[in-house]
């Protein structure tokens, strides 16, 4: 038997993803859980391949990512550009959300795009614990991007800037606690 939706159900139903779409975003936990649990697909994506995780965790709602990794969201799941939820919040910095999606099996060493690593992203910004927090759960230093450069590389690179520039965003530590740079 064959089920037909009218053309109000289909709008409805594109409104109600939209809604969860700015939920994940916002980090409106108990609504966008409920909509879930009532049958709204949990890895749902924006038009850029952006799924409710990407989007909870890009914007630091770190409860709403918990609650969709309990459902089952796909920790690793790539938006169009290639990127990974680990790969957007190493670049931004959030470490409790970097232990979180780690805790849930994100792949450490996941090619972001362009061999892009989560490593390499927290390097080249500055953000100096979440390179510690990857380092400590085994990201490789010797995984090279596409124009060959180390991941080790940019960290080093990264610290001589920071001396170079000490005010600016760029702090990697010239010898993080206890985690030896070897490669």
């Amino acid at each position: 038997m064959e089920t037909l939706t009218t053309a109000a159900e289909e709008q409805r139903y594109a409104e109600l993803q939209m809604l969860a779409l700015d939920y994940a975003r916002t980090g409106e936990t108990e609504l966008l859980g409920a909509m879930i649990r009532h049958g709204l697909p949990v890895n749902l994506a924006d038009a850029r391949g952006n799924s409710l995780l990407m989007l909870a965790c890009y914007n630091q709602n770190a409860a709403t990512a918990r609650m969709l990794l309990e459902l089952g969201a796909e920790v690793d799941r790539r938006n169009q550009r290639h990127q990974t939820p680990l790969g957007g919040v190493a670049f931004k910095g959030y470490e409790e959300i970097v232990n979180l999606l780690l805790a849930h099996g994100a792949d450490v060493d996941a090619d972001n795009g362009a061999g892009m690593t989560p490593l390499m992203f927290a390097a080249m910004f500055g953000r100096t614990r979440v390179v510690e927090q990857l380092q400590i759960h085994g990201a490789s230093l010797k995984r090279r991007n596409r124009l060959g450069i180390s991941a080790h590389f940019m960290i080093r690179l990264a610290r001589f800037l920071a001396r170079l520039f000490p005010r600016s965003s760029l702090s990697i530590p010239s010898t993080p606690p206890n985690v030896p740079l070897k490669l």
